[in-house]
């Protein structure tokens, strides 16, 4: 029998019971009778037996407790007092259901604005968050102006929880009182009959999406020259407000918390979460094991310290802060600490300069996010640290910053360039740099052989280096290929062979040798481009010769492998795998020093000429860096026509300098990059960029690096004998 023909019999079986009930129902009533006959009076029929179940909303008495069901709440009472009884337009969208059905456009109306005030006595109900067009939206539009997209259910808890301000907001204000110098006290302005006055800026509360997006939506109130952390992703699955929160009761999922964070029973119990990515001291106080909430409060704390020094010094009147009283900030003329009052109440601060301004506003989105040390822990770090700094810079006796820090160690640092090259392309990271600037990328690779687009991520993830179906185990990795071709490995199953498949550069003796096949060693050629071989290829570095890393003359020895005594010779020997920071300890047990840079090895003689003997490795290679770049800047100028000058903070790191004043030639589009390019000249200038972004050089392999130095040096000479080698020795 078919499923078709089951599906019709089972209908068939449903309608005839249905007729069955009906039947029964209306023979227990009586029918009229013919009017010329009186009939007997019926008893009463009974019900009939088929009634409806009642029906009952899914996770109804999970929302009946929840925050926004609250109706005593002064988020929803707030207006209940007023003249007209109703919710402003400005405050409607999240403070009653009608208003965020208005904004959404639920009831017809124009999505993105409120049309009309909304009644008083709504919470936020049911149907606030469950129909047609919430189950559409997938963007949010933030106070700067920013729209993230490609959101899920999320997205209904973001339309309210991203604050109400950002760093638009309040730069718009320092523009409309024209408020040139940051430390002059902003006075009020005449708009017509209306007196203006520069005001404190709130961000409004529980703006937890700011926090979550960081520089991505930029609610905070970011320096100018500072960069800031974009989005604070956690594990997969607990990424979104739904993925940490019960979208119907507000509460943390602290049972899920827990299955990775040990000693996590209670929500309380998460600010003491410190992941092992956050390393650094923030607040300076020694203690690196607190959770990060701990450190915000410690940050938070000199802030306002420096806050009030700043209003009594700069500004002309003390202010103290009140978490609960709008507008928060009060007038403090006498100093006591408890504000000042009038027969209208608590005096709102008035002495507002836009320095001043800058900071009480992160300050109070610290405070108004309770929950910031979850949500974006180190973009509040960030913005808390560059406020203290800011206000320094005005304070006679500045808060003491000596111990404090801003950023995370490399891998984790989200808001340096490694990570935020991409932004301006929509956070698309092509797939030729995937493998070493996502936190997907690497396991990627691991499982494909290539890598695709990934995007962009805020630092690595512990699942960058670990496998999470094989929780906490490293990815397994043999043997790592080179860019030179040669594969090389630490041993099997060793852990330091996931630094290489990085640490290893883009570019090697046979690149740089395919790109120059065919051209005159002296004569600049328009097929030359500069190769950079990248940052930090310590591994190349490490195995000399066998991966072939720096560029090799030919005719030339070079060292291989550097093995160093007893068991210091492998990436995590002697660097902590997660803040990369060099195990001081280990080097001082046997040479004596405290800095490795002093550290000398084996290596006896004077090799930069300089005269000095003690010196460390690290000041042999950096003589024989000084000597190559003047040699370079020499040859440049006799043989390839035009002068050359190197930045190493810009790409591509050579600039052309024509007139020879030692400064990069312009144009409408910026620096000039080098392209007076000769064989000779690009080998050279490779090796001197190979030296100077691998500043561990001198620890990884220095005869290896002071081998190449000195070939490109005396290599460059042969062409001008002017270039001065006096007292240079090639280990």
């Amino acid at each position: 029998m078919s499923k078709k023909t089951i599906k019709l019999l089972l209908i068939a079986t449903m309608i005839m019971v249905a007729l069955f009930v009906l039947t029964a129902c209306q023979a227990s009533t009586p029918t009229a009778a013919p009017t010329q006959a009186p009939v007997p009076t019926c008893p009463a029929p009974e019900p009939c037996p088929v009634q409806p179940p009642a029906m009952e909303a899914p996770f109804e008495a999970l929302w009946k407790a929840s925050p926004h069901n609250d109706a005593e709440a002064e988020a929803f009472v707030h207006w209940n007092e007023t003249e007209d009884k109703k919710i402003p337009v400005a405050c409607a969208a999240c403070h009653s259901t009608p208003g965020y059905l208005d904004f959404l456009g639920a009831d017809g109306s124009e999505a993105g604005k409120v049309d009309q005030p909304a009644d008083i006595g709504t919470t936020v109900t049911c149907n606030a968050c469950h129909n047609d067009a919430t189950a559409k939206l997938t963007s949010v539009k933030f106070p700067s102006g920013v729209e993230v997209t490609g959101l899920g259910a999320e997205a209904r808890c973001m339309v309210c929880h991203q604050g109400r301000a950002s760093k638009v907001q309040v730069d718009a204000q320092i523009e409309k009182f024209q408020a040139t110098d940051p430390d002059v006290v902003v006075k009020p302005v005449k708009e017509g009959d209306t007196e203006v006055r520069f005001g404190f800026i709130n961000i409004h509360y529980f703006a937890a999406a700011a926090t979550l997006y960081g520089d991505e939506v930029k609610g905070g109130y970011e320096y100018d020259g500072k960069a800031y952390d974009f989005k604070n992703d956690h594990v997969e699955g607990y990424n979104t407000c739904v993925g940490c929160h019960n979208p119907h009761t507000t509460e943390v999922k602290v049972e899920e918390c827990a299955l990775c964070h040990e000693g996590v029973k209670t929500v309380e119990d998460l600010k003491n979460v410190r992941m092992i990515s956050s390393a650094p001291d923030y607040d300076g106080d020694g203690d690196v094991k607190e959770g990060m909430a701990g450190e915000i409060e410690g940050l938070q704390t000199a802030l306002y310290t420096a806050i009030q020094a700043y209003a009594k010094e700069v500004a002309g009147l003390a202010i103290v802060y009140d978490s609960a009283a709008y507008p928060y900030f009060f007038a403090d003329a006498d100093g006591d600490g408890k504000g000042d009052t009038s027969d209208k109440g608590p005096v709102a601060y008035s002495n507002w300069t836009p320095r001043l301004l800058k900071a009480a506003y992160n300050y109070q989105l610290s405070v108004k996010d309770p929950g910031a040390f979850a949500h974006g822990n180190k973009y509040i770090v960030q913005l808390l640290y560059d406020s203290i700094e800011d206000l320094n810079a005005k304070l006679s006796t500045p808060v003491d910053m000596s111990k404090m820090h801003r950023d995370d160690a490399g891998h984790f640092a989200g808001n340096t360039e490694a990570f935020r090259h991409w932004d301006a392309e929509e956070g698309k990271v092509p797939g030729a740099c995937a493998k070493c600037h996502t936190a997907t990328g690497l396991p990627q690779f691991l499982k494909e052989g290539t890598n695709i687009t990934n995007h962009a991520s805020n630092g690595f993830q512990c699942s960058t280096c670990h496998d999470e179906a094989n929780w906490p185990a490293r990815y397994e990795v043999n043997t790592v290929t080179f860019p030179s071709g040669a594969k090389l490995t630490f041993g099997e199953k060793v852990d330091a062979n996931l630094c290489l498949l990085c640490h290893q550069g883009r570019e090697s003796t046979v690149s740089v040798n395919n790109a120059l096949k065919g051209l005159e060693e002296d004569t600049p050629s328009d097929k030359i481009r500069f190769r950079n071989v990248h940052y930090f290829a310590a591994g190349a570095t490490l195995f000399g010769k066998d991966a072939r890393g720096i560029y090799e003359y030919e005719g030339k020895e070079y060292a291989g492998q550097f093995t160093h005594e007893g068991n210091l010779n492998k990436c995590t020997d002697c660097h902590d795998s997660h803040t990369l920071e060099v195990k001081v300890a280990a080097c001082t047990g046997c040479h004596g020093v405290d800095d490795p840079e002093k550290i000398r090895l084996s290596l006896k003689e004077d090799y930069d000429g300089d005269g000095d003997t003690t010196e460390g490795l690290a000041g042999e290679v950096e003589t024989y860096r000084e000597k190559l770049y003047a040699a370079i800047q020499a040859y440049a100028k006799d043989v390839a026509g035009v002068g050359i000058v190197y930045n190493p903070l810009a790409y591509p790191y050579f600039f052309a300098d024509a007139d020879g004043d030692g400064k990069a030639d312009t144009s409408d589009k910026g620096p000039v990059a080098y392209a007076s390019w000769t064989p000779r000249l690009l080998k050279a200038a490779y090796n001197y960029q190979y030296a100077t972004k691998d500043p561990g050089g001198f620890a990884h392999n220095a005869r290896y690096v002071l081998q190449a130095l000195y070939d490109s040096i005396t290599d460059l000479k042969a062409k001008v004998p002017s270039i001065d080698t006096t007292g240079l020795v090639r280990p």
